[in-house]
């Protein structure tokens, strides 16, 4: 007897942290992220909203092999601090993010967005309309405007 995909999500959820989610079995969400209408999420994402606000707008598209992580473990794991550093996320609507993106805690990306694949974003706000990409990031400011 071959499983139905249900009952494989049902395994998988048992199997690993990975909560049953709307996108995909292979996403990965921690905590209660605020999540709008028609985004799409891929396989082996990430988002990490715990002890943290991570809110993503209407109609985002969220390629595979994200991660959206709220926290930074560096400064705990080699002593210099006592506490996981944990910042909020905003993705305002209509944001693409491009395949292997890591997007950082206290960042903010205004709408109509395209964050390029492979980009690291920092903390701090991106206007509307940009272009980002880049290790370190670059922004092209209303680039789509």
């Amino acid at each position: 007897m071959i499983p139905s995909l249900e009952q494989l999500q049902e395994w998988f959820t048992k199997l690993t942290s990975f909560k049953k989610n709307q996108f995909h079995p292979m996403v990965w969400i921690n905590g209660e992220p605020v999540i709008g209408e028609n985004v799409f999420v891929g396989a082996f994402s990430e988002i990490n909203a715990k002890d943290a606000l991570v809110k993503i707008g209407d109609n985002c598209d969220i390629a595979s092999f994200v991660s959206i992580n709220c926290a930074d473990s560096h400064k705990k794991c080699i002593e210099y601090k006592e506490e996981i550093e944990r910042g909020d996320i905003i993705l305002e609507h209509n944001v693409f993010v491009g395949s292997h993106c890591v997007i950082k805690g206290g960042a903010h990306i205004g709408h109509h967005s395209v964050i390029a694949a492979g980009t690291i974003v920092d903390k701090g706000y991106i206007p509307p309309y940009s272009l980002v990409f880049g290790n370190p990031m670059k922004v092209k400011y209303e680039y789509y405007k």
